[in-house]
């Protein structure tokens, strides 16, 4: 199973959107998939209508076994939810030092039978994303097309570094995610082509701003159920194919 993190430090670069569309993306193409929110604003249970009964929280604090905590939304695709409740795990992480780096890998590696395991990370360096980088394996970098989203990227490899030493882990950045790009835009094209000289090998195709992309939400779906032919939806369509060309 790959255990990849959808997680930039900064905010408003599209995280929740990639980490919905990729998982739906993938599950499509008939890959296990399990979407885990981490993100205590809860996006994904609002953007997908799974009304779970149980969030993850409830698995941290011991009061359901992690399983119970899984909703199905569709064919091959599954989730775990969050809530508000997630932002009193940073105070435990922080008066937690001796597991601090094995509470996300004690819980979630209980979790099997998937292809995938894709987790939505909240925009920060704190006790609770440090948890979830020295848990997965691969981190899939979000990258917003303006100089304040690119300025924010050129710190991800030195935030992973440090995660690796002081985890004696080996998490590695395999994709960067240019999104909201408008191709008309000067800003987009020179921080696309200054993203994709910096990250040569990891630099996905970008995803463009396109309208049905934010209505997906609304109607509880993925852009591939809302808009299966719009600019959305090829986009992360390659960025799928990409990811499965990958290999496991």
């Amino acid at each position: 199973m790959r255990t990849i993190c959808i997680f930039n430090h900064k905010g408003g670069v599209g995280k929740t959107t990639t980490a919905l569309n990729l998982a739906a993306g993938l599950s499509r193409h008939e890959k296990k998939v399990l979407l885990v929110d981490l993100d205590p604003q809860g996006n994904l249970d609002v953007s997908l209508k799974a009304n779970a009964m149980h969030s993850v929280y409830d698995a941290l604090q011991g009061q359901v076994p992690i399983e119970q905590c899984i909703v199905n939304v569709a064919k091959n695709f599954d989730m775990i939810c969050s809530t508000e409740t997630l932002t009193k795990m940073e105070h435990h992480l922080v008066n937690d030092e001796q597991n601090h780096g094995k509470i996300l890998r004690n819980l979630l590696g209980k979790i099997n039978g998937y292809d995938f395991m894709l987790i939505d990370c909240p925009p920060s360096l704190g006790m609770l994303n440090q948890d979830v980088l020295s848990f997965c394996q691969e981190a899939f970098v979000p990258v917003a097309t303006d100089f304040l989203g690119v300025d924010a990227l050129k710190k991800m490899p030195e935030i992973v570094a440090t995660i690796n030493k002081h985890f004696n882990h080996t998490l590695k950045i395999t994709k960067v995610i240019p999104t909201m790009y408008d191709r008309r835009n000067k800003i987009c094209k020179e921080m696309l082509a200054l993203i994709q000289q910096t990250f040569p090998l990891q630099a996905s195709h970008p995803i463009r701003n396109n309208t049905k992309i934010k209505e997906a939400p609304k109607y509880g779906k993925s852009i591939f159920s809302h808009a299966k032919s719009s600019p959305g939806a090829q986009d992360y369509g390659k960025l799928v194919e990409d990811v499965l060309a990958m290999g496991a």
